[in-house]
């Protein structure tokens, strides 16, 4: 009997692995799953005397609230979440006045043309990688030290303003990031059991699965692309290598602040 529930239990780990892997992936996915679950809501319910756009922000800071005081999220995070917001505004404005996409509803929340909730959804991926590197105790190895990170997060970040009026380096860009991180692998647990993954694969799975909450929100007209104005259409494939690049630099981020904090302690 006790040999026969041995091999019941052997044969069962691999889905107890699976679903507690699940159970920390939706964890870490709270904010994000908020703001486009708030993006579809507001599609369809109004409240009065209250722009959508400024809604969805006050919905959102109520949600980043309630996070913190639960326990969610920590200090650390919501200051990372906040470097994210502001990079992530800031690039918004840039791209609204070159015509790459707009928000043309009204608000009183709006900056040159950008709701300031706009911003949370760059956010929403510092938290996601905050999140789930404490939940699943990531480490990393083979990490090309801090100069050589920082510079090519920099360049592609530069990148998504001056391809307007240079050349995009876009893919030599990709590739630098494939020779950079070459040796680099995620370490993450899943209760007692250590896995690894290269850092390169983890950008892309990361990267399509932002395209696609992309294609929801600009379906519940979150923003609109140009082409989008007439009816709602896939988004192109393309961004998914805009978002593998700026997956990139949120992991640089929150590397960089965990390396300088274990240092400190």
């Amino acid at each position: 009997m006790n040999k026969a529930w041995e091999g019941d239990k052997h044969k069962l780990k691999p889905v107890i692995q699976l679903l507690h892997f699940g159970y920390h992936q939706a964890m870490s996915c709270i904010f994000p799953v908020a703001i486009f679950g708030t993006l579809a809501l507001s599609s369809v319910i109004k409240i009065p005397f209250l722009h959508r756009y400024d809604a969805i922000l006050l919905v959102l800071l109520i949600v980043q609230y309630l996070m913190y005081r639960s326990g969610l999220e920590t200090r650390d995070e919501i200051k990372v979440i906040c470097i994210f917001h502001l990079i992530g505004l800031v690039l918004e404005i840039y791209k609204v006045w070159m015509g790459s996409w707009s928000y043309p509803e009204p608000g009183y929340t709006k900056l040159f043309g950008v709701p300031l909730y706009s911003g949370f959804m760059y956010a929403s991926v510092a938290s996601f990688m905050c999140q789930i590197w404490r939940r699943l105790h990531m480490d990393m190895t083979g990490w090309p030290g801090f100069a050589s990170s920082i510079l090519l997060g920099g360049a592609i970040y530069i990148n998504f303003f001056t391809h307007h009026f240079i050349p995009d380096f876009r893919w030599w860009l990709t590739a630098l990031v494939f020779i950079v991180f070459r040796k680099t692998w995620i370490i993450y647990r899943v209760r007692l059991s250590t896995y690894r993954m290269p850092l390169t694969l983890a950008f892309i799975i990361v990267g399509f699965f932002i395209w696609t909450a992309e294609n929801i929100a600009t379906f519940f007209n979150g923003w609109k692309y140009p082409d989008q104005y007439d009816s709602w259409q896939l988004v192109s494939f393309s961004k998914i290598s805009s978002w593998f690049l700026l997956v990139i630099i949120s992991v640089i981020i929150v590397a960089q602040l965990k390396y300088v904090k274990a240092h400190r302690k």
